[in-house]
């Protein structure tokens, strides 16, 4: 099945494997324990799709989704998405009406959101579904510890006008991806003394939740009653240094594929792409691949001014990037093989077939696998498919 864009550009497309992503699923929930499973689905899932990445992560076993912006979740509400679904991310003047509405669950990390929240459980009806963040230690979203306790008096006073229930008490990890770091044991209990002291003043969580995706492959004793899994749904590994995706039983779900549209040959001193950061040393062929940054491909995927240049497949063989990607190109110098327009190029896939993976370009534009997913954009056609359906 397909969903194309209006406007996708015909030689270029994102292709989903949906098997993939409930696969995936399947596996991080035996790895979950005894702990429920949340398919973090933000970002357009990971850049594979909102709603197809979300209906694949619930047929393999997840039982809540995430976003980090509510209008995904919204999005999702609308689009006849059902079970457990929970918004964190959230500034002033947020749509907490609709979100009620919605029946999401909703996130404060400071009373001031509570009180926006209490104010939309009194003009809805509804009684807001409220998870309390504590920051342990990544020093972004959450309360301090020093505001704890207020923040979870605040909560108390709103549940007691029956207008919020605290269901979820929860944190973030800073280093998961370096399991024997000393500050993730730090994080662990710094998360329970804060759930401790909550508990005492009366609060009663459905769920405790603080692991990622490298903290549930790698760190059952932080699972506790939910784990949040983002990258490890789309097959990619948040631990590149130390595992695999095959090591953990996960396969990437997304490849990026492109047609050559010109192959031309070339005199030895030709510059190549803006900039000439290439020059070619010998007669050779070029060969245009009609991709670029406004479609996502990384600009630091560019070879000659630091980088190796990312690679691709093409015609049996992996080829980098020769000079600067450009906003809607970039070349490949294939020397003497014999190439033509409309050869097919892989970006990346799983690289069962030889060819580049997220984790390749990532290394060679030196950030990390979860850049390389989210960035293509909406003009290149997503194409679903399901491989164990077709079996």
């Amino acid at each position: 099945m397909g969903d194309h864009v209006r406007g996708a550009v015909p030689h270029a497309q994102v292709l989903v494997d949906l098997s993939a992503i409930r696969d995936n699923a399947a596996e991080l929930r035996v790895r979950a324990g005894s702990a429920e499973l949340m398919a973090v689905v933000k970002a357009d899932g990971y850049g594979h799709g909102l709603v197809p990445a979300a209906r694949a992560a619930q047929v393999g076993g997840a039982t809540w989704l995430g976003t980090a912006v509510l209008a995904e979740a919204l999005a999702l509400r609308a689009a006849g998405i059902e079970g457990r679904l929970m918004a964190w991310l959230c500034a002033p003047g947020e749509r907490w009406t609709d979100a009620l509405a919605a029946d999401v669950d909703v996130s404060a990390a400071a009373p001031w959101v509570v009180a926006e929240i209490a104010d939309a459980a009194r003009e809805t009806g509804r009684i807001a579904r409220l998870h309390l963040k504590i920051d342990t230690g990544l020093g972004r979203s959450g309360s301090t510890e020093a505001d704890w306790p207020g923040l979870v008096d605040v909560a108390l006073k709103a549940q007691a006008e029956g207008l919020v229930n605290v269901v979820g008490l929860w944190s973030h990890f800073a280093i998961a991806d370096a399991p024997e770091h000393p500050a993730n044991v730090a994080q662990v209990e710094t998360f329970r003394s804060a759930v401790a002291l909550a508990e005492a003043r009366g609060v009663r969580p459905e769920v405790r939740h603080l692991a990622n995706s490298a903290a549930t492959l790698m760190s059952p004793h932080t699972h506790f009653d939910l784990v949040r899994t983002g990258l490890a749904v789309y097959g990619l590994s948040p631990l590149a240094d130390v595992v695999s995706p095959g090591d953990v039983g996960l396969r990437p779900a997304m490849s990026v594929r492109a047609r050559l549209a010109l192959v031309k040959r070339v005199t030895a001193g030709q510059g190549v792409s803006y900039g000439h950061f290439h020059v070619t040393d010998r007669e050779t062929n070029l060969a245009l691949v009609p991709l670029g940054y406004a479609d996502g491909v990384p600009r630091h995927g560019s070879s000659g001014d630091g980088g190796p240049g990312g690679p691709v497949l093409i015609g049996g063989k992996i080829r980098r990037v020769a000079g600067r990607v450009c906003m809607d190109q970039f070349v490949v110098d294939a020397g003497d093989d014999h190439l033509q327009a409309g050869d097919e190029v892989v970006l990346f896939g799983d690289g069962t077939s030889g060819e580049p993976t997220a984790q390749d370009w990532a290394q060679a534009c030196r950030t990390i696998s979860y850049e390389i997913v989210t960035r293509f954009a909406p003009r290149l056609p997503r194409t679903y498919i399901d491989r164990e359906a077709a079996l």
